[in-house]
């Protein structure tokens, strides 16, 4: 058996939010270490709000746990062809939780939003969001993919991450680091992603799933031969030891894999 994900499951959401803003402070002091930047996609769904918990204290200690947002790149893992004001934009439910929350002295964070103009075409409103990427990852070297230094997921209910559904062609997607997709079966139906290949590309990559209505499709996930195939499951295969899981209890009741106790 290869390397497996690993999964941390915590009483209650607060508690989830201190160990998440471990994690995330780890990663970026690891990017800085890297590049001097953080180069983080993030995701929709109930996640910014729970990072916001975790990241906007103000730190306690010295500068191993300062949330530095001025060189922080943000990037979205996936978005919804609609206007950046509209309620279905990732954009505008990261902006509401977290960017328009930021103190000052935390710094201000680049951030990617989609070229609106381009909301008509998703093709080539893909093709412009995988442009931003190639500025910022390719801008010196071709690389075959970026690489994050952390991606921020959700876990839906079918098991569908990013914009990356169940049994959808777009599984298959090798080559795009960003693609189109025009039929979601989740409303709105014309959305753009990042490709499987780029989120199992990254350097660390964490979900944070939480209530007990994700206890059904997180013990498919982790304990069924079927989970394997679904979006969750095959981020979990890809990314192996470098996936991080961040639940409660009540969404990993009666699943069998077992828990990390500790980061």
């Amino acid at each position: 058996m290869g390397k497996q994900p690993n999964l941390y499951a915590f009483d209650d959401i607060s508690t989830l939010a201190r160990r998440l803003r471990t994690y995330v402070i780890q990663c970026q002091n690891a990017g800085f270490d890297r590049h001097g930047l953080f180069k983080v996609a993030v995701s929709g769904g109930s996640l910014p709000s729970t990072l916001a918990k975790a990241l906007l204290e103000l730190a306690d200690g010295g500068s191993e746990d300062a949330v530095d947002f001025a060189k922080w790149e943000i990037f979205f893992a996936d978005e919804r062809a609609v206007p950046l004001d509209h309620a279905d934009s990732n954009y505008k439910l990261l902006k509401d939780e977290l960017l328009d929350k930021i103190p000052t002295p935390m710094g201000q964070p680049i951030v990617h939003p989609v070229d609106v103009k381009l909301l008509d075409d998703v093709q080539e409103m893909a093709d412009q969001y995988q442009d931003t990427l190639m500025q910022s990852f390719a801008a010196k070297d071709s690389v075959k993919l970026p690489i994050f230094d952390l991606l921020l997921l959700g876990c839906g209910p079918d098991g569908h991450t990013c914009s990356l559904f169940p049994n959808h062609e777009l599984l298959r997607e090798s080559d795009a680091w960003v693609a189109p997709i025009e039929d979601s079966p989740k409303p709105p139906a014309k959305r753009i992603t990042l490709s499987l290949p780029v989120v199992t590309h990254g350097t660390k990559i964490a979900f944070v799933a939480t209530g007990a209505g994700k206890k059904d499709i997180m013990k498919q996930i982790f304990d069924t031969e079927e989970g394997r195939s679904l979006p969750c499951g095959l981020v979990n295969e890809g990314g192996a030891e470098k996936v991080s899981w961040f639940t409660d209890n009540g969404a990993v009741e009666g699943v069998g894999f077992p828990r990390r106790g500790s980061l």
